[in-house]
């Protein structure tokens, strides 16, 4: 075997293992932009179905059926603070008066999924068990304004003088890509989406 057969075979043999390099790092992108196009879908359909649920139960609020079974008008809202809120509303529009609550759980809750920001966004009915989705919630904050437009402190001690409210809700993939790789910024493993609403205006709330 000739010299210039040895360096044909490194050569050939630097250049096969070059372009499986390449390959290996093309699937690898594939495979990244595969679970992640898929972690941003997963994202947006959960924020838009939790907006629904948000929006439509938010402005029933002070809402019945049955319009002489509430309470005064100052009353509609029981409590409210920057990541809770309690009110009378009719849920299911027989009605009957129900009280409904909105909470976020805390980031220590969730133990089973890599993303160390997610937590439960609670939605309790009456007085039913607290159940949580987790539907990769990281923020939930709620903003009050009277009727002059002055923001409000929080918790508002004195909840008859909410006129509008501010949704910020933040939704991030529960799982991400690569989360076990050290090297990368845990910021850029999840998909994320957010969504605000600004002055969102119950209808009740103006008749008071």
């Amino acid at each position: 075997m000739g010299f210039s057969t040895i360096i044909d075979i490194l050569g050939s043999t630097l250049i096969g293992g070059m372009l499986l390099l390449i390959l290996l790092r093309l699937n690898d992108a594939g495979v990244q932009n595969t679970y992640t196009y898929g972690g941003e879908l997963i994202v947006q359909q959960n924020l838009v179905d939790l907006v629904t649920l948000l929006e439509h139960d938010f402005r029933k609020i002070g809402f019945c059926a049955d319009w002489k079974k509430l309470p005064e008008p100052t009353e509609f809202i029981v409590a409210a603070d920057e990541s809770s809120i309690t009110f009378y509303t009719d849920v299911d529009a027989d009605g009957n008066v129900d009280t409904l609550q909105y909470y976020a759980g805390p980031t220590n809750e969730l133990v089973n999924t890599p993303n160390p920001r997610d937590r439960l966004l609670y939605r309790v009915v009456n007085s039913q068990t607290p159940r949580g989705s987790n539907l990769g919630v990281t923020e939930f904050k709620l903003v009050y304004y009277d009727e002059l437009g002055n923001k409000l402190a929080t918790p508002v001690l004195n909840t008859s003088k909410i006129r509008v409210m501010e949704i910020n809700i933040k939704v991030e993939d529960v799982y991400g890509y690569d989360t076990s790789n050290p090297d990368k910024d845990t910021t850029d493993m999840y998909a994320s989406a957010f969504w605000k609403q600004i002055r969102l205006v119950a209808r009740n709330l103006q008749n008071r």
